[in-house]
């Protein structure tokens, strides 16, 4: 019995690679095919891919070049500095190809930037590394004597793996009288060998014979294998059975259960009694193999193991019936396998790039292969990937696909991408395999810095300490790593006027904001300045905002009186008639506070009088008036000390003393009615002018005969001492006045006012301002030595 492979597979599968390859090569695929031993070395030199497919030197690396073998094996690698296309490992046609020949290993040669493919082949050519062997190591044959010679008699076949001329080739039979051995070539390519009778045999001469039966292959030098022949010689048998068919077909479901029935051959003996009963076998058995077993009885032949339509697509049986005299009869039967959709997509990634740029479109994210182990319209496969991704998936050569974005990725939308390559067969049922990648999107710097406000306003209080925080602003970058690390600074100021360098500065890293020196905010209210926020990016991207800070006010300023004055020559006196009723107004006094707001609010009042009681001070706008009715027994002379307090925390204050006289000459029945001003303004302005003349010349005066009196006074005391308290020089101060280093206590020549005021008991000197004397254009100290004149003069006013 003989189990094989049909020769009709054998040419097709030859048929449709030799087809796909003149497709390719005329579709313009550069299809290049490079053959090598089996068995070969690993790290073979097998070709010149940068000469061979007309590459500068260097491109096959600079382009990722990779080859890609269906099923992801790698039989074929780069030489790392020379780029030359090595074995990777070494190759067994038969276990790669089995009986196929030729055995074609086809690959691509894929390169990137941009994207390309090169169609190749490997061709393993066969070396004579396999001897034939029978299935036997003896047959047994039963021949009657009154077989006539030419019968023939089939052996059972030797097997050589080898393929080509390496492969069996001939039998040849031990020398004999009675049989010589025929080479029968089937319809599969195989080589049978067939014993022929060329002499009758006689039983009783001879009831036995052994014979060596020798395969013998093509190969240099040829390998041969051997079997044992044992022939028994019978008596007389002459019919033997015949099948009802000498061919049989069949088809099984690959996905059939063991023990189907597959098929039942019947044959049949004309003979009577044991020579006419029918046994049934297996001709040529492999118990590795085969997958069938046969009911000796009945002919049945029934599945013994799975199969597998992907590994083998059809079997040739032989089966073999045998009366019970020993002659037998012999039939072909043909099983094909019918493919079942038991095989799922497979799907071999070839390049995977992650992460990628965002910003720029179609990149090539990765590239892979789709293949499917079954036939026919359970191989074929669509592949998909999820409709709400950026993506898109382009069909390449034969079942490759490239992963390509679909437009310009954006990282701070989102930075990963998790996607699903789904490759689903159009077999029933379908069966499909999910294949999930993550991309990253890698961040590129198109994101400016963005302050949480577009301005800030900031406050702090004036007389603060040096480098005071003020507060801060702050920036924020969607993008990542150093792109996002966001740097701050001050930028020149809106108003070139406020020295801003001096003002404020800003920590570059957080954006707080400090106070350079104490702020005052009499002198400065308020100032705006712009920050900027630029990130470490390349190019670096930038933003602004503006900053105000307001000043608040300190009560740092006590209120400062302006009426009355008080460092005039002699104190304000406010002459009051004696006449004068209850709330009447003496004088207001008048002062000013330098804050603002609440510090500023001024209020008054009387801290000390002479008479308490007599007078009092209004306390919001500093009216002195007259408490109660003014009598003869009241002082003549009073002196009030006014307290102005503003309304800071804590309050600052200023005092301020008048001098109030009580006259009986402006008494109230002299002062005349409102109504009546006008009727008595004629006759009382001569009076008043004469009060007034006669006033003003006793003063001058008394003033003029004090001024004389001191004048002289001071002349006649001379000395360095008294011309450096009265007299003013017109050049030079004495060297005695001049200091160590020859700078002196007084950095100019001064002329002083003297003032003198009249009163009780009371006269002071003031020194108002200072006067530049008026030097000689061409003075020296002899000639002011010379000049007493000039030396001893003075300015008095």
């Amino acid at each position: 019995m003989e189990m094989v492979q049909t020769k009709v597979h054998h040419k097709k599968r030859q048929v449709v690679i030799f087809i796909i390859l003149i497709l390719l090569w005329e579709a313009g695929s550069e299809s290049i095919q490079y053959s090598i031993l089996e068995e070969t070395e690993s790290g073979t030199f097998v070709a010149n891919l940068t000469k061979d497919l007309g590459l500068r030197m260097g491109e096959l690396a600079a382009r990722a070049a990779r080859v890609v073998f269906k099923g992801n094996r790698q039989y074929l690698q780069f030489d790392p500095e020379t780029y030359d296309l090595l074995l990777n490992e070494k190759l067994d046609r038969e276990e790669l190809c089995g009986s196929t020949e030729p055995c074609v290993l086809p690959f691509q040669v894929l390169l990137e930037n941009p994207l390309q493919f090169f169609q190749a082949a490997l061709l393993i050519r066969d070396i004579n590394d396999h001897s034939p062997e029978f299935p036997a190591r003896e047959m047994l044959l039963k021949i009657s004597e009154i077989t006539m010679p030419g019968k023939v008699f089939p052996l059972k076949m030797a097997q050589d793996l080898d393929a080509g001329s390496n492969s069996l080739q001939s039998y040849k039979i031990s020398s004999n009288p009675h049989f010589h051995v025929v080479t029968r070539n089937r319809k599969d390519g195989r080589k049978s060998p067939e014993l022929v009778l060329d002499k009758a045999l006689d039983r009783e001469e001879q009831p036995e014979l052994r014979l060596i039966l020798t395969a013998l292959d093509g190969g240099s030098p040829p390998r041969s294998g051997t079997t044992k022949i044992q022939i028994v010689v019978l008596d007389s048998n002459d019919n033997t059975p015949e099948f009802a068919q000498e061919f049989y077909e069949a088809q099984v479901p690959e996905n059939s259960s063991l023990g189907s029935l597959v098929l039942t051959v019947s044959a049949r003996d004309l003979d009577a009694g044991s020579f006419g009963e029918v046994s049934y076998a297996l001709f040529q058995v492999d118990d590795v193999n085969q997958p069938f077993e046969i009911n000796a009885n009945t002919g049945e032949i029934r599945l013994r193991k799975t199969l597998d339509f992907e590994e083998f697509q059809s079997y040739q049986v032989d089966v073999e019936a045998t009366d019970g005299g020993g002659l037998s009869g012999k039939c072909s039967l043909v099983i094909k396998v019918l493919d079942v959709n038991d095989n799922a997509p497979e799907l071999t990634m070839s390049s995977l790039t992650s992460p990628i740029p965002e910003n720029l479109p179609e990149i090539i994210v990765a590239v892979f292969s789709v293949s499917d182990a079954d036939s026919g319209h359970n191989q074929q496969v669509t592949c998909s990937i999820d409709d709400n991704l950026p993506f898109l998936l382009r069909p390449s050569v034969e079942n490759f696909y490239t992963l390509v974005t679909e437009g310009a990725l954006d990282r701070e939308s989102r930075a990963e991408y998790t996607i699903t390559i789904t490759v689903t067969d159009m077999g029933t049922p379908r069966l499909k395999t999910e294949h999930n990648i993550t991309v990253l999107v890698s961040d590129v710097n198109d994101n400016a810095p963005a302050f949480t406000q577009t301005s800030y306003t900031l406050s702090v209080r004036e007389n603060n300490s040096p480098a005071l925080h003020i507060g801060s602003v702050r920036a924020t970058d969607r993008d990542a790593g150093a792109n996002a690390q966001v740097t701050y600074s001050l930028l020149p100021p809106l108003d070139p006027h406020v020295p801003l360098a001096s003002l404020v500065s800003i920590n570059p890293d957080n954006g707080h904001l400090f106070a350079l020196r104490s702020l005052d905010y009499e002198a400065l209210r308020a100032f705006e300045f712009r920050v900027g926020a630029a990130d470490r990016g390349s190019p670096a991207l930038s933003s602004q905002a503006l900053v105000r800070v307001l000043v608040a006010d300190d009560n740092d300023n006590a209120p400062f009186v302006l009426y009355p004055l008080q460092n005039a020559s002699a104190p304000c006196t406010e002459l009051v008639p004696r006449a004068a009723e209850a709330g009447y107004l003496v004088t207001k006094v008048v002062a000013v506070d330098g804050d603002s707001g609440q510090n500023a609010w001024l209020s008054y009042q009387l801290l000390k009088a002479t008479e308490p009681g007599l007078f009092g001070v209004w306390a919001h706008n500093g009216e002195v008036r007259t408490a109660r009715l003014l009598s003869e027994r009241d002082a003549a002379k009073h002196r009030l000390q006014v307290l102005v307090k503003d309304n800071g925390e804590p309050p600052l204050s200023a005092s301020v003393t008048l001098h109030v006289l009580l006259v009986d000459g402006f008494s109230q029945p002299y002062l005349p009615a409102p109504e009546a001003e006008a009727a008595d303004a004629a006759p009382a302005a001569p009076l008043t002018v004469y009060l007034v003349v006669a006033l003003a010349s006793v003063s001058s005066l008394f003033v003029f005969s004090v001024l004389v009196f001191v004048a002289v006074r001071l002349c006649r005391r001379g000395g360095a001492a008294s011309v450096s308290r009265c007299s003013v020089p017109e050049g030079p101060f004495p060297g005695h006045l001049v200091g160590r280093q020859r700078t002196g206590t007084l950095s100019q020549s001064y002329q002083y006012e003297v003032c003198l005021t009249g009163g009780p008991g009371t006269s002071e000197f003031k020194f108002l301002k200072p006067v530049h004397p008026n030097f000689p254009p061409q003075g020296t100290r002899r000639e002011m030595e010379e000049n007493p004149t000039v030396r001893n003069s003075f300015l008095f006013s």
